[in-house]
């Protein structure tokens, strides 16, 4: 499920969203859209309020397989677009959700729609390779990608989303790199961090033969991680 802002308005629309959060996270849903909509009304501005409405929507209509709650989430995901145009949990919330609903084409216009109007903004082009890579087209993922490190060379969640699709394509060398380069530009991701030890580990040369009696053992590295 998307994570939920904290918000970024007023300090009362912040705090709603904050205690919003909070309910969101003890399945209080209907609590916390109260805590949403307060914070959208002290501040009609606030794209994080939309945001956060249209996510819980998203997980009511959901878990409750109600059409009237998930048209609230696309309705409150646009109302966070008007007031954010390049608000990339929202751009992926409505993606997923277009998707789900078996929109795909839609959801592919939507991201492209970003791009093109966007082209400077990396992580627009970052959530149409995620959308690319969900629906198996790797290629078009990974191109989309390198497009993103021609506008940001240095953006940690495009490096390691192509870290990603290079290790699982075998080229771990590359992918070696760029998961160290993301680490760089941001410390606190310790899953990167893991996949770089991982990586480094099995790069590392065979360890000799245990003496007869002796017990070898052989590191099993964790899984690859979705970005």
């Amino acid at each position: 499920m998307l994570s939920l802002a904290a918000g970024c308005g007023g300090i009362t629309a912040s705090g709603r969203n904050a205690e919003g959060v909070q309910l969101f996270q003890q399945a209080r849903y209907n609590e916390a859209l109260k805590e949403f909509q307060e914070a959208s009304y002290a501040d009609a501005s606030n794209a994080d309020a939309y945001y956060n409405m249209a996510a819980t929507y998203h997980r009511i209509g959901k878990q409750y397989h109600s059409p009237a709650d998930l048209k609230m989430a696309e309705d409150c995901y646009n109302l966070c677009l008007d007031r954010n145009e390049n608000h990339t949990a929202c751009y992926r919330g409505l993606a997923v959700l277009l998707a789900e609903q078996g929109r795909s084409q839609e959801a592919f216009r939507l991201l492209e729609g970003w791009v093109a109007k966007q082209p400077k903004v990396g992580d627009a082009k970052v959530e149409l390779a995620r959308l690319c890579e969900e629906f198996g087209d790797k290629n078009a993922a990974r191109e989309h990608l390198i497009e993103a490190l021609a506008v940001q060379n240095d953006n940690p969640r495009t490096l390691t989303a192509l870290a990603k699709l290079q290790e699982e394509a075998g080229n771990l060398p590359q992918a070696l790199t760029n998961y160290q380069r993301s680490l760089a530009a941001d410390g606190r991701q310790p899953l990167v961090a893991e996949r770089i030890a991982a990586l480094q580990s099995n790069a590392a040369p065979a360890s000799p033969s245990a003496p007869a009696g002796g017990t070898r053992i052989i590191a099993n590295p964790a899984s690859p991680r979705r970005y």
